[in-house]
């Protein structure tokens, strides 16, 4: 298949990897970083000379402006679709907005699906992502043979656009509320005077076990915060997640406070680092280090 694939960033290079490997034809157009070493694929001027020559066209972005440009702007995805292409875009963007870039693609002949996805840079290389999708069930049924080259747990959410984009805010909602809990815990425990290792470790074995607890628990208590998802696109998710809910009438007022938790990391020019970095404004709030306890 011909596949047109935009941004080859920290996840979508090795997304597209997989494609290029299973033997698809991978197009592509280059902005701000040189095609990825080892990456068979042919870089293009403009995202519409990609589409020109594209069966599927692939878009996995920071946000959605971007989107909005490489689909809608000068040099366009829409203004070159071939009939009949099949758009999926598996950046997390706003879900309001993908109605608009759907019913764009339609008008220009084409399909759409948005397909963002969670599991991170290392879902993204073991192509083991959860990918939640919203759309056409045709549309997905064309689209599942290159989904289960990229992600293990595939999941068609509705057949209307959108749904896919609102499964994966709530999942953002989820996990930022699991690591606020799991931050407060261990600044709590470790400034009552407990070991926060051995609470983690005790608590691993009951029923506030959890992946958060396990792994980001962890970088907590060794202040180690390499990014695997950084905290400035959480607080990009989570002022998503919050502008959809003003629309809806939906109150969500801890998502609020952990959204103003990671403000206050990023004041501290923590935006680039891991989301579990979330920790560090508890600190700072409580005259507390973990690594000092």
């Amino acid at each position: 298949m011909q596949i047109g694939f935009i941004g080859l960033g920290v996840m979508g290079a090795p997304m597209a990897g997989h494609l290029a490997a299973a033997g698809h034809s991978i197009f592509t157009t280059l902005n701000r970083s040189p095609l990825p070493e080892g990456l068979a694929a042919e870089v293009l001027p403009n995202a519409a000379a990609v589409a020109a020559r594209s069966e599927v066209v692939i878009l996995m972005l920071p946000d959605t402006p971007d989107v909005e440009r490489v689909l809608l702007g000068a040099g366009g995805v829409v203004s070159a679709l071939r009939p009949g292409a099949l758009v999926i875009d598996m950046s997390t963007i706003s879900p309001i907005e993908t109605l608009r870039f759907a019913e764009a693609t339609r008008a220009a002949g084409g399909s759409y699906l948005d397909a963002p996805v969670s599991g991170g840079q290392v879902g993204a290389r073991n192509a083991s992502l959860t990918i939640m999708v919203g759309g056409h069930s045709g549309d997905f049924d064309r689209a599942l043979p290159l989904f289960r080259l990229m992600g293990k747990n595939i999941t068609l959410v509705g057949e209307a656009n959108g749904t896919g984009q609102t499964c994966k805010l709530a999942n953002q909602i989820i996990v930022a509320l699991n690591i606020e809990a799991v931050a407060e815990a261990l600044v709590f425990a470790s400034k009552a005077g407990c070991d926060p290792a051995k609470v983690r470790s005790a608590l691993m074995g009951g029923f506030a076990a959890s992946r958060i607890l396990e792994v980001h628990g962890e970088r907590m208590i060794a202040q180690t915060f390499e990014p695997g998802f950084r905290i400035r696109l959480h607080q990009k998710d989570l002022a998503l997640a919050l502008a959809s809910a003003r629309s809806l009438g939906v109150a969500l007022p801890n998502t609020a406070t952990a959204q103003e938790l990671m403000n206050g990391c990023a004041a501290q020019g923590l935006e680039e680092a891991d989301h579990s970095a979330l920790v560090r404004a508890l600190e700072v709030m409580s005259n507390h280090r973990l690594s000092g306890a």
